[in-house]
């Protein structure tokens, strides 16, 4: 371990990647910039749903829009290693806010993006190919602590892995669900549209994702299967872009395999940049390598150790509740579980009071279609919204208002069924990371992790 601690390779591994990171995070708020999403997740809605224990966080109204020029211009600030610690912290905290303000907009490379920014903060990804580096030469290296890049690889293998060990279900492997359900719906896409009329083309790609999802980042690490796993890297994400809307993300996690790649590319491809920019050599190519003095480097070491133990165990979290996972969703979130399944559900809520009055509540008067759709298929998604109902009617005149549900989901293409027990009043229960009695049992089995 003191070997491998005291070991160092390149930094343009880590300068590249911040470089790479840096303009694709930039570009990605742009465009949720120019289509208007701003607005109409943050800005329109009436009303949010926060994450349990982080209710302090909220759209700013207008100001949403400059809590994201901040995201941007601290994503530039990284990619350019200019007041990089500073951008680094601005960049995690104001990211962070955005991910945080509505969970019906959650996504995992959301938090994959806060994870990697909160990384970089102690990372010295800008000891070389940086402005910063430039205008302080002490701090201008060619080499890094071998760790360091290596907790960037470590943090990608335990998000692929963990996806992989997510699939390993009797839904994903036995019954191709839900691709079953969602491939047929893209049979009109030239040239592969056609294989997804077929019975075993489900198949076959539920058990290629989960073995990809398994072993890619073993096959990125090793140096002879390296070049072919990235090939299968750029196959996969493109065609997961094709299938599948989900933003940016499979462009992200192209570039980001860029990391598992020698040093020595990565130098050339900065010796390539340095060249068509006209920048100095000595920007570029020093002979010295980054010292972390004093208790700092115990220090760091404790800190990225605590983080991958969170990133390990967190995820198993599930594990302390007794009913199925993806139909109550108690321990779903931040676990690398992406694309497992189709939830729709149907939701209508009645507030009654103790003198007699009844409302039975239009959703589309409180939420977007968003929203809604999100919230229908997610318990305690539908106890804040229960809340919020109390809160609103209470106001306006019920005394002590009672909020029921009656609630109807379909999972995985099974036949909907209710979740919620309709005698149960809403209003009084609470919410926290104990297990919801009111939950009503799937009572149907998926086996597996």
């Amino acid at each position: 371990m003191r070997a491998y601690f005291n070991r160092y390779s390149p930094a343009a591994t880590l300068a590249l990647f911040r470089v790479i990171f840096g303009i694709m995070l930039f570009l990605s708020i742009c465009r949720f910039w120019a289509k208007g999403w701003i607005s109409d997740l943050y800005i329109l809605p009436k009303f949010h749903f926060p994450f349990f224990g982080f209710e302090f966080i909220r759209p700013l109204g207008e100001w949403t829009y400059v809590l994201f020029g901040i995201c941007a211009v601290a994503s530039l600030l990284v990619a350019a290693g200019l007041f990089y610690r500073l951008s680094a912290i601005m960049l995690f905290l104001t990211f962070t806010y955005i991910e945080l303000m509505d969970k019906s907009t959650y996504l995992n490379h959301y938090y994959f993006v806060s994870m990697v920014s909160f990384m970089l903060i102690f990372l010295p990804a800008h000891a070389s190919f940086s402005f910063d580096a430039y205008r302080n030469k002490k701090l201008l290296v060619d080499q890094l602590p071998s760790w360091c890049i290596d907790s960037i690889r470590l943090l990608v293998c335990i998000i692929y892995f963990y996806a992989g060990l997510a699939k390993l279900n009797s839904d994903w492997l036995l019954h191709a669900l839900p691709l079953k359900i969602w491939l047929p719906a893209q049979n009109d896409l030239p040239v592969i549209g056609g294989l997804f009329n077929y019975k075993w083309t489900p198949y076959l790609f539920s058990w290629a994702g989960c073995v990809y999802d398994l072993s890619i980042g073993f096959l990125l690490w090793n140096k002879k299967t390296r070049p072919y796993a990235f090939i299968s890297v750029i196959i996969f994400h493109l065609l997961t872009a094709i299938l599948f809307p989900i933003g940016m993300f499979p462009y992200i996690m192209i570039v980001t395999a860029f990391v598992f790649f020698p040093g020595e590319m990565h130098q050339k491809i900065i010796d390539a940049i340095s060249f068509a920019l006209n920048l100095p050599i000595r920007f570029i190519r020093p002979k010295r390598s980054y010292i972390v003095l004093g208790i700092a480097k115990p220090l760091l070491l404790t800190v990225f150790a605590l983080f991958f133990i969170f990133q390990i165990t967190f995820p198993f979290r599930y594990l302390m509740y007794s009913d199925e996972l993806f139909w109550t969703e108690e321990g779903y979130r931040f676990s690398w579980r992406v694309m497992l399944m189709e939830k729709a559900g149907y939701t209508q809520f009645t507030v009654t009071d103790a003198s007699g009055k009844k409302q039975i509540v239009n959703n589309n008067d409180f939420l977007t279609r968003l929203q809604e759709k999100m919230m229908s298929t997610q318990p305690d998604m539908i106890l804040q919204y229960a809340h919020m109902l109390r809160d609103h009617y209470a106001a306006a005149g019920f005394e002590t208002p009672q909020v029921y549900v009656d609630s109807y989901v379909a999972l995985n293409g099974r036949i909907g069924k209710p979740m919620i027990d309709p005698a149960v009043d809403l209003a009084k229960q609470t919410d926290s990371f104990q297990h919801k009695s009111w939950i009503i049992p799937f009572n149907d089995e998926i086996k597996g992790l």
